[in-house]
């Protein structure tokens, strides 16, 4: 069979079942956002924990964000690659909430630095305790107790962890622009594996980036997974990793399958391929979210930490018949009510967006500042360096100058005591 009637097969049977994928992954798709909405809707109404379901939400909207991208995708192909930037922009920024999330199920930033502190204290005393003699300072500050010995390295443990899911957010969304760039210009080739094709440069950054802030989040929920029981992380960090990794890596698999033909590169089937087994995947990651991110927990509000106590007493006067005779009689009725803060959706919904997005603007420039900073000193540094033998090299010109001169005139002095020399 000639190569252009294997193109034309594939082509065929690419519209032959394009539509009935459509309408399956449709299906799953209005599962996946139904469940995922009436599960965002229940954290709204009960939304007595601000601090911690704020990013919950943010979390769970993955999923109806994947699956309404994809199967527009799968329905108009033209779109893929604008769905594609939004979906990787949107799982970049879930990354990030999941890390705060765990952080605020901790107590907070701060708590959890007095938290990382005291690990680190009492893992850096076991040696002392057993006669070893040890540099402290150095010992807490090595960079390679981050892959091994994560527990001593105190709060740094947690700039790291924001630092690593912050950078993937940022670089994240930039490759999602320069992608759409490329693509204007011809040069991106979406799943092509060749030099000349911006694909796999992309792919190999975010890879990396990814990695390492999946890294750094595995690092910090293996120092913390003790205080977190209450959670149960275990199940929620492997719902959300799967569908990070899921995602990520079927891509990737597809692609490299099309490269090396085992399947057809026409008539947009890589693409197609992907949205549609994310359609399916998104339908089971909404059943799953509904028992591992329930809401059942924010039904009750702890009136101690976050509700006001008011009583109202109210007393009324009653005429009482004893025998022939009437007295008066006072009727005292006392009303306990809690005031629950932000319970109603608006509110809810507003705080989700202004603090969180506030919260978010923080963090990404602390991190810029971060990146910036030891750049900032290596060009100072340098600068310094430049600048000192600058003015070495002027002082010894200046000297040079000096010794020029001292020869000159102790020369000229020479010939004033021999007038019979000079001409």
């Amino acid at each position: 069979m000639a190569a252009s009637d294997v193109v034309l097969a594939y082509g065929d049977t690419y519209r032959d079942l394009h539509h009935p994928a459509v309408i399956i992954a449709g299906s799953f798709a209005l599962v996946a956002v139904v469940l995922s909405l009436y599960l965002i809707l229940q954290h709204l109404r009960s939304y007595t924990n601000p601090h911690e379901q704020k990013w919950i939400v943010a979390v769970l909207f993955m999923v109806p964000v994947y699956a309404a991208e994809s199967i527009i995708s799968l329905g108009n192909p033209r779109l893929s690659l604008v769905c594609d930037i939004l979906r990787n922009c949107y799982e970049a920024f879930a990354l990030y909430s999941f890390g705060s999330y765990l952080i605020a199920c901790l107590g907070g930033e701060r708590r959890v630095v007095e938290l990382l502190e005291n690990e680190s204290r009492n893992q850096l005393a076991k040696p002392f305790l057993d006669g070893a003699e040890e540099d402290q300072q150095v010992h807490q500050k090595s960079f390679s107790n981050f892959f091994f010995r994560p527990r001593v390295i105190g709060k740094d443990l947690l700039t790291i962890e924001k630092f690593g899911l912050v950078q993937y957010m940022i670089l994240k969304t930039f490759c999602a622009f320069l992608a759409l760039l490329l693509e204007v210009f011809g040069v991106y080739g979406d799943g092509e594996f060749k030099w000349y094709y911006g694909y796999p440069y992309i792919t190999v950054v975010i890879n990396f980036s990814q990695m390492w802030a999946l890294f750094c989040l595995v690092q910090f929920y293996n120092v913390t997974h003790e205080r977190l029981e209450h959670i149960k992380p275990l199940a929620k960090f492997i719902s959300f990793k799967a569908i990070v990794f899921a995602t990520w890596w079927q891509g990737v698999g597809i692609a490299l399958l099309c490269a090396f033909g085992v399947l057809p590169k026409e008539g947009k089937l890589q693409t197609a391929l992907q949205d549609f087994l994310i359609c399916i995947e998104m339908a089971i990651a909404a059943v799953a979210h509904i028992f591992v991110f329930s809401a059942e927990s924010y039904h009750f509000l702890p009136v101690s930490e976050y509700g006001k106590v008011t009583t109202e007493t109210t007393k009324e006067t009653l005429t009482v018949e004893e025998g022939n005779e009437e007295k008066p009689a006072v009727l005292e009725k006392t009303e306990t009510q809690v005031k629950a803060p932000g319970t109603r959706i608006t509110e809810s919904v507003q705080d989700i967006v202004l603090e969180g997005g506030q919260r978010v603007v923080e963090d990404v420039v602390l991190t810029i500042n971060q990146a910036v900073g030891p750049m900032e000193k290596g060009v100072t540094k340098i600068q310094e360096t430049f600048h000192l033998k600058k003015t070495d090299s002027d002082d010894d010109h200046e000297e040079s100058e000096l010794e020029v001169e001292k020869h000159v005139e102790q020369h000229l002095s020479e010939n004033d005591s021999h007038p019979e020399l000079q001409v």
